[in-house]
């Protein structure tokens, strides 16, 4: 794998997932009057841009590490407070002087995009290739396991994991694989009858494409088989939804789990980590691309929505604030809390970065 392949892809990958995300808070500003004076792929300098007939000028810009998209009267990129004061005519159009329903309807359109984007994406690959598909039945417990001292048996049909309905032995891969350590519920269905097994998956360390190991959780079954089915357009859409929600929920689970200490924090990844692993999809192909931007749309989303400061979660927490209170924060009291989220992020991007570097490959 080349440095360029992984900077194209990287730059590929991000570009469409800011755009999908800004796009969706765009097209609700404009559907709710507010008028739009700046939609930026990227930050800082500008490379190169126009200005369409309403106003808004769209550019692409030099440091390729997000977006955003100004509203009239903004004091800056983030949508922190209005820069002035405007006359009343102009507060028509001004974002700040919309109805708390209307702002927080801008705020929250961007991360349901990449949400609605990643299921468009999901279904567009269980349609065209297909959906990888195992029936969750064990065919081979193996011996001295975690699985073997709990009780599987082969024959044992999955039925659910921690409360997660399992439809397919991939459902039961991926909770296994984050469950490293932690005691967890499998209902299995034997002689006609639900039977509840305890198990606390082990660990082993796996090896990807570059060298990189990864310590995940393991249980010791084997499927039967493996196939890739080709769902129908309503089935693609509804297979799609479900492993969007699923990857979300997994997501938030493993975030609690780093927070609370009782997963390691090494698996998260910066913007290093994330270009190689562009490309590393985009050396196995297309279809592997696609679902790398639908995994990591599903995770820009979720992450924009943390009650972060900064992140459009924070702006909808200054709204819960101001419903509950019947005014907005002071505009002091907004500057610092900015301020805060800033360092959190930037932290939290060092902290990604200082990982990315510690690994092999990167």
């Amino acid at each position: 794998m080349t440095i360029v392949t992984s900077v194209v892809a990287f730059l590929v990958v991000l570009t469409v997932l800011v755009f999908v995300h800004e796009m969706g808070h765009y097209l609700v500003a404009r559907w709710r009057g507010v008028r739009v004076e700046t939609f930026s792929i990227g930050f800082g300098k500008e490379i190169f841009g126009w200005t369409d007939r309403s106003g808004t000028r769209w550019k692409i810009s030099w440091i390729p590490l997000g977006g955003y998209v100004k509203f009239f009267g903004d004091m800056g990129v983030s949508s922190a407070g209005p820069a002035q004061e405007i006359s009343p005519a102009e507060r028509e159009f001004s974002f700040h002087h919309k109805p708390l329903g209307s702002r927080a309807a801008v705020v929250v359109a961007g991360p349901a995009a990449n949400f609605i984007f990643a299921i468009l994406l999901f279904a567009g690959l269980f349609a065209t290739v297909g959906q990888p598909f195992t029936t969750p039945v064990i065919a081979e417990v193996q011996p001295d396991t975690v699985a073997a001292q709990a009780g599987f048996r082969g024959g044992d049909r999955i039925v659910e994991v921690d409360g997660f309905a399992v439809q397919r032995f991939e459902d039961l891969m991926q909770l296994v694989l984050v469950g490293a350590g932690r005691q967890m519920d499998f209902v299995v269905l034997r002689d006609g009858q639900n039977v509840t097994l305890r198990a606390t998956p082990g660990t082993r360390t796996l090896t990807d494409r570059s060298g990189r190991e990864h310590v995940v959780g393991y249980l010791g079954v084997r499927s039967a088989g493996f196939e890739q089915v080709r769902r129908n357009p309503a089935e693609a859409l509804w297979y799609a939804g479900k492993q969007t929600w699923f990857i979300t929920t997994q997501t938030l689970v493993s975030v609690g789990r780093m927070i609370t200490g009782t997963m390691p924090a090494d698996d998260l990844s910066g913007p290093l980590g994330i270009a190689r692993m562009s490309g590393e999809a985009a050396q196995i192909g297309v279809s592997a691309v696609i679902e790398f931007m639908a995994l990591l749309s599903v995770n820009l989303g979720l992450i924009n929505l943390f009650p972060v400061p900064l992140l459009d979660g924070g702006h909808l927490l200054f709204y819960a604030f101001e419903a509950v209170r019947g005014r907005p924060l002071a505009p002091r009291a907004q500057e610092y809390a900015f301020r805060l989220g800033l360092a959190l992020v930037l932290m939290l991007m060092f902290f990604a970065t200082w990982n990315d570097l510690g690994r092999p490959g990167t």
